[in-house]
């Protein structure tokens, strides 16, 4: 009877322990986005440290913009990396920038290529257009109009309306055949990844 008893307190314990912490990382990103770094830092810090993905990538934030820290482009790769790593499309994302820019590592853009395809493969719509840019300019990866009109329709279907001016610039200088080509890809993407949009979407 006590065993039983133990179990229900402890499973009690472990709920109750889960709800505190949503409720506390909720209030942390809150405190962020209203600009009140130090209680963001507070809150995000501790629970990044015990491995929250969203902690981690606030704190990436944080110490990548130099809010309510010193700005340290090696802790901001740490955390953006520690985040990617349990599959945060908006962390690749930022390590993609880093590596573009030559943020806390040596500038790279096979790099950057690299964690922009990720992360839009996780439907992340800047990522998704960013690829369009790898592909238009052959940063990181061989020139491909083709491939650059792809990943511009696609994160133009998914709500990015710059990019769907540059699908249209794309498209003109690419010939019929091309065009249809392209067209064929992006039905078979998009048909691959249905309903895979991102909500985050938006840069933070």
């Amino acid at each position: 009877m006590r065993s039983l008893i133990r179990t229900a307190v402890l499973a009690v314990f472990l709920l109750s322990s889960a709800v505190v912490t949503g409720a506390s990382l909720e209030q942390g990103l809150d405190a962020y986005a209203q600009g009140d770094y130090e209680k963001a830092w507070e809150i995000c810090q501790p629970l990044a440290d015990e491995g929250n993905v969203e902690a981690m990538f606030c704190v990436g934030q944080m110490y990548a913009n130099g809010f309510g820290v010193m700005m340290d482009d090696a802790n901001a790769m740490k955390w953006f990396g520690l985040a990617a790593g349990e599959g945060h499309p908006e962390a690749m994302y930022r390590l993609a920038v880093m590596h573009a820019n030559g943020w806390g590592v040596p500038m790279n853009d096979a790099a950057a290529a690299g964690f922009y395809r990720l992360a839009a493969g996780f439907g992340y719509i800047p990522a998704q257009s960013a690829m369009g840019y790898c592909f238009k300019h052959g940063a990181g990866v061989e020139k491909d109009l083709e491939q650059a009109y792809m990943w511009f329709a696609v994160a133009a279907h998914n709500g990015d309306m710059s990019a769907s001016a540059e699908r249209d610039k794309v498209a003109d200088r690419l010939t019929p055949e091309q065009l249809q080509s392209g067209k064929d890809r992006v039905k078979a993407y998009l048909a691959s990844h249905e309903g895979q949009a991102e909500q985050r979407g938006g840069e933070s």
